[in-house]
């Protein structure tokens, strides 16, 4: 029994933050997990800013219905899902998760949560487990799985490792110079290589 895994953000929809910082012209907003490796700290310092700059859940959900996937992307998750079980291991949240899964044909899902007080100001968030991506990846593996999985950034590393098998998705140099073991597919075509190599 096989099972593919990937990340979602920066490997089938653009980064959320990424676009919450150009729609509001808040640039601190830019910082991804490709910048800051420790989640805890990255997330920390993104809900200082919110509180800063008074921006609510309702003001991230209107810029997130206007990020359409990456150019192939629903088309890879298709082909993907035709040919073996598949599963989307993000560090997003449900708030902000669920129109883009609508636009992605609804892939199953597992990622983390939000807090919001009755002024829909996000006041804190919620893991469904610490490094959540590597224990989903071991938990499979408990059921006799083997895994293939793909992600773009450092808090893909160790879901990738624990993986049977996986590769890089277009990752930052930076990225690939500290994991250089671990192969890069530049695009989808070449993901589908990897893939396929996997399954056969």
């Amino acid at each position: 029994m096989k099972l593919v895994c990937s990340d979602l953000e920066g490997v089938f929809v653009p980064e959320i933050w990424i676009n919450v910082a150009e729609k509001t012209g808040i640039k601190d907003l830019r910082l991804t997990t490709r910048d800051i490796s420790d989640y805890d700290e990255l997330m920390a310092y993104r809900l200082k800013i919110l509180d800063r700059e008074g921006l609510k859940l309702s003001d991230i959900k209107d810029v997130i219905t206007t990020i359409e996937p990456l150019p192939g992307a629903k088309e890879t998750i298709k082909w993907i899902k035709e040919r073996t079980q598949f599963i989307v291991l993000s560090d997003t949240f449900e708030e902000f998760a669920k129109p883009l899964m609508e636009k992605l044909n609804y892939p199953t899902l597992f990622c983390h949560s939000l807090k919001i007080d009755k002024t829909g100001k996000i006041t804190d968030y919620i893991l469904r487990q610490n490094d959540q991506k590597t224990k989903a990846v071991n938990a499979f593996k408990s059921l006799n799985y083997e895994v293939f999985s793909f992600g773009d950034s450092f808090n893909d590393t160790g879901m990738l490792q624990a993986s049977d098998s996986s590769c890089f998705y277009n990752p930052p140099e930076k990225v690939i110079k500290e994991f250089p073991k671990i192969p890069v597919a530049k695009d989808y075509e070449e993901l589908k290589k990897f893939i396929t190599a996997f399954l056969d």
